[in-house]
């Protein structure tokens, strides 16, 4: 099992920044990629950036130039900066961590992101 802890959601002025981070703890050595959903009221979730154990990223293209995903291997703990927000990219962000070996997806408990003046 993966337990995946997501922080530093919030509400934040369209322009302005955030950045998410995700811890994971338990049965870690599997995981081969880690980043972020998000879901916003009335719409699918959607991926918003990945990144793989060898560095590898994809972000959507909504995103692009605007969000950096990053990890810190040491502490298990992956990143979104977020940068010139805008009211769209509200909703509720959700950490996922791919396990190769169990081949399953695990989900964090979600953070709310919320861009408004």
């Amino acid at each position: 099992q993966v337990q995946l802890v997501e922080s530093g959601g919030g509400l934040v002025q369209p322009g302005g920044s955030l950045r998410l981070s995700c811890a994971a703890s338990g049965s870690i050595f599997s995981i081969y990629a880690m980043g972020w959903y998000r879901q916003a009221p009335g719409k699918q979730r959607e991926l918003v950036a990945g990144m793989t154990n060898d560095g590898s990223t994809n972000y959507a293209d909504s995103v692009k130039g605007r969000f950096t995903i990053s990890r810190d291997n040491a502490k298990n703990t992956v990143y979104l900066q977020m940068n010139s927000l805008k009211p769209e990219d509200t909703a509720v962000y959700y950490c996922f961590a791919d396990d190769l070996i169990a081949t399953m997806r695990y989900w964090g408990q979600g953070t709310q992101v919320t861009v408004s003046s």
